[in-house]
């Protein structure tokens, strides 16, 4: 299951339409998917296209961006703002949260991604803390899965989350720590979701950390259209391609690939409380 990935119009290239790059996931073996939010539009955007899926599945029907997958093929939404997109402020995300809950809840099953980048710092660092304070009481209010973003800036993220009590369920998206950092967020309770990162030949660290996590609280993501995992690397990411980072990561574990997508689906299920 590809527990993260970005399909709306702004991240899909134009020539990939969802219908075949949902249907080549499928058939590549992946259950399910989750769309991913950055920003208010986005944001909604991932749950209009979550519902259009879902239609489509239900009917049974072709054309649709649903109507070539199985009917166990599982697609949900999360809603949130990029640390990138801090200084603009939660409200706008907050009214479209409330809204999508009102009309589509079972649509929606996390806020975020929401924390911080102080790789690029696009919004000063002090939005970055109250836009992830807001949308981590967000997630507690809704009782939501938080989907935590934290590049080069793990004792914020984890001193933010401390201080306003981390949500039962918070993923630590596309995980780039090392074994410490790896144990501090699972000290805390947080699930791990490792992208194609784990196949790159510099990134010992994230593999080790993998290493560290237990199989129940390991997850898979692609975080497409972006970091595609060797042999894909510089290539416009998509969600077939997680395949080839559980592939990495039941290497790293030891374990057969077979046995690590059991095991990351049924954590990614837990993580969102998927039904």
């Amino acid at each position: 299951m590809d527990s993260h990935c970005h399909l709306q119009d702004r991240y899909r290239p134009e020539e990939d339409e969802l219908a075949s790059v949902l249907s080549e996931a499928a058939a590549a073996g992946v259950g399910g998917v989750v769309c991913v939010g950055t920003d208010a539009p986005t944001s909604r955007q991932a749950v209009e296209l979550v519902r259009t899926v879902r239609t489509e599945i239900s009917a049974g029907g072709g054309g649709g961006p649903g109507g070539a997958l199985p009917g166990d093929f599982g697609m949900w939404a999360t809603m949130g703002l990029h640390p990138h997109e801090a200084s603009s402020g939660v409200e706008e995300l907050e009214l479209a949260l409330e809204a999508a809950l009102a009309t589509d809840p079972e649509l929606v099953v996390a806020v975020g991604e929401c924390g911080f980048d102080y790789h690029y710092e696009h919004s000063p660092r002090a939005q970055q803390r109250d836009a992830f304070a807001a949308q981590v009481a967000l997630a507690r209010r809704h009782d939501l899965t938080l989907v935590v973003h934290s590049r080069q800036a793990w004792d914020d993220t984890l001193d933010v989350l401390r201080a306003e009590g981390p949500p039962p369920r918070t993923v630590l998206h596309c995980f780039t720590g090392g074994p410490q950092e790896a144990r501090r967020c699972l000290d805390m309770g947080a699930f791990l979701s490792f992208s194609g990162i784990v196949t790159f030949k510099g990134a010992q660290d994230v593999r080790d950390a993998a290493v560290l996590c237990p199989l129940d609280r390991l997850m898979v993501e692609t975080d497409a259209p972006f970091l595609a995992p060797v042999p894909h690397r510089g290539k416009q990411n998509r969600p077939a391609w997680v395949v080839a980072v559980g592939e990495a990561l039941a290497e790293v574990k030891g374990v057969s690939p077979a046995s690590l997508a059991e095991t990351s689906t049924a954590a990614t299920r837990t993580a969102f409380a998927l039904t």
